[in-house]
């Protein structure tokens, strides 16, 4: 068999949305609104083409929906850049069309989360506009960080930090003060030290709560406030006195305090609205206390992502991920792909050490194959878990799109990040034939492999070998289970060499990240497998990358 179906049918979404701690156990679908669905034949994702999804969405069994920025903005860097926090881009619709969404998602028993930037504006925000155009002394450049610079005539920056996207973090100004960008020059940072800045994001949370979203995740939740004195990284004591790894320009202890204000306001709100921190911090440890009681709700594991497929730093990962969450009461997150990094179907075919942005294909069968079981491993951990569209369908990375066709920012400024995200935000297939297999009348922004046709949502359904009928599946029976969802712990079981095997109530999950089929015991009925498994006389032989569910009720 290539997998087992459990019997009993999905569970209503309605319910669990009820509930007053939904977030503890969900799963989180991001949308990356470009790539989703085009409704007016542009080419480009948009909000209407989204809406009209969302029953595909209902129906695989997520309960709420993440979308990335799709607010007013010059797109210098795909929508982080925000001209305008309370306006939609006219490339992805209007406000009537996030009015609209947000109404049908709630009537499907789903849940929206919408993105936010505090960390940086665009250069194109009007605040930041007039701050250069008044020149120095102006009140608005104390909402952004100007400051003079360093030499004879102020001709070098402010200090030695550089840009996250490659050079320095700082451009001058033709009156010849600098600006702190800790991204792109066309994404100035904010001052949180100065009070406009805090009251205009509170007003923000405010107005997109009474639009009717169900929470928001924090773009950079881990750099918003900066050491005082804004020191040189070659500052050898001050950077130590900064704490261990602990850079002055992320992941300081000021930011806690506005997210303890931020909490204030969501909880005045009702039906349980959540934040969610993107927040890359140098250990788990210090991801928890951005998830502390009155702070955020939960905070992307990036640690898991970046693991390899590798039993043996899985499970630590995974206990030291329990471990941190636990004295803080918040559940553990599980993440295996995003619009950032390289799909996990592309990582894991190729060998590990290669980082999150791969730019070869790699062994497509094997990365497959360990995708699925990483999956099911995801989905059996205690917490919630975040999908990232396509994912679904079991879709690589298009690592071999021409100089030509690419679009990430970060790929022209030949510095820094490696620029190779353009091969996850490729537009899913929808159906097997049309211009963008059913993405939208017009083509696509980036360009779809042929191969796509027969990964289309078309091609997979009905299919029970198929990724997509794999996801539906296990979402379906991770809704049934008891033992499954919310928690804090697992009970490990003794397991051969390359194998992990835990127990949670009457659940069991054995995943099998070696090379060579294993015997193990089989824990009662089989309730789901990502690949082919045999039982014998009690034992069950679990193939080389694969995962398997047990119930012993």
């Amino acid at each position: 068999m290539s997998q087992q179906y459990y019997a009993t049918a999905p569970a209503s979404t309605s319910a669990k949305a009820q509930r007053s701690d939904w977030w503890r156990d969900a799963v989180i679908y991001q949308v990356y609104p470009r790539s989703f669905a085009d409704s007016n034949g542009d080419g480009m994702g948009d909000l209407e083409g989204i809406r009209t999804r969302l029953p595909y969405l209902r129906d695989l069994g997520v309960d709420a929906v993440w979308l990335s920025p799709f607010y007013a903005s010059p797109q210098a860097d795909a929508g982080y850049d925000v001209a305008d926090y309370r306006a939609v881009d006219p490339m992805f619709g209007n406000l009537l069309d996030a009015d609209a969404l947000i109404r049908d998602a709630r009537g499907l028993g789903l849940r929206i989360i919408v993105d936010l930037v505090p960390n940086h504006s665009s250069d194109q925000h009007e605040w930041f506009k007039r701050a250069v155009a008044e020149g120095p002394g102006s009140p608005l450049r104390d909402r952004y960080h100007f400051r003079p610079g360093k030499g004879e005539s102020g001709e070098l920056p402010p200090n030695d930090w550089e840009s996250i996207f490659g050079g320095p973090a700082w451009t001058r100004v033709e009156d010849g003060e600098w600006y702190l960008h800790l991204f792109a020059p066309e994404q100035p940072d904010f001052n949180w030290d100065h009070p406009a800045v805090g009251d205009e994001f509170r007003s923000i949370l405010r107005f997109w709560l009474d639009m009717g979203v169900d929470g928001f995740r924090i773009d950079v939740a881990h750099g918003l406030v900066k050491a005082e004195g804004l020191p040189d990284l070659g500052s050898h004591d001050q950077v130590k006195l900064l704490g261990n790894d602990v850079m002055p320009f992320f992941d300081q202890d000021g930011v806690h305090e506005i997210y303890r204000q931020w909490r204030l306001i969501l909880d005045e709100y009702s039906g349980e609205r959540i934040f969610v921190a993107e927040a890359w911090t140098p250990t788990i440890e210090r991801t928890a206390n951005y998830v502390r009681p009155d702070e955020l709700h939960q905070a992307f594991n990036f640690q898991y992502l970046s693991t390899a497929w590798d039993a043996e730093e899985l499970r630590e990962v995974i206990d030291r991920t329990l471990e941190a969450m636990r004295p803080v009461g918040a559940p553990a997150t599980w993440v295996l792909s995003n619009h950032d990094v390289t799909r996990h179907a592309t990582r894991f075919a190729n060998p590990p050490g290669l980082g999150t942005q791969i730019r070869t294909a790699g062994d497509r069968e094997l990365g497959l194959r360990r995708a699925r079981a990483a999956t099911l491993l995801m989905l059996a951990l205690p917490g919630s878990a975040y999908i990232y569209q396509g994912e679904e369908l079991g879709l690589p990375d298009v690592v071999d799109l021409a100089d030509e066709d690419r679009q990430d920012p970060a790929y022209f400024r030949g510095a820094g990040q490696d620029g190779f995200r353009d091969g996850c935000r490729v537009p899913i297939p929808w159906t097997r034939e049309g211009s963008s297999y059913g993405f939208g009348a017009g083509g696509s922004w980036l360009p779809q492999p042929p191969e796509w046709a027969e990964l289309s949502v078309e091609a997979q359904t009905g299919d029970p070998g198929s990724t997509l009928e794999l996801y539906r599946t296990a979402l379906a029976v991770r809704r049934a289970q008891p033992g499954l969802g919310a928690g804090d712990a697992v009970e490990w079981l003794r397991a051969p060499a390359g194998v992990l095997a835990f127990r949670r109530g009457e659940f069991v999950c054995v995943a099998n990240t070696g090379g060579e089929s294993v015997t193990t015991p089989a824990y009662g009925r089989l309730l789901l497998a990502s690949g082919e498994v045999a039982e014998v006389d009690g034992d069950a032989k679990v193939p080389a990358d694969t995962t398997v569910w047990w119930t012993t009720a």
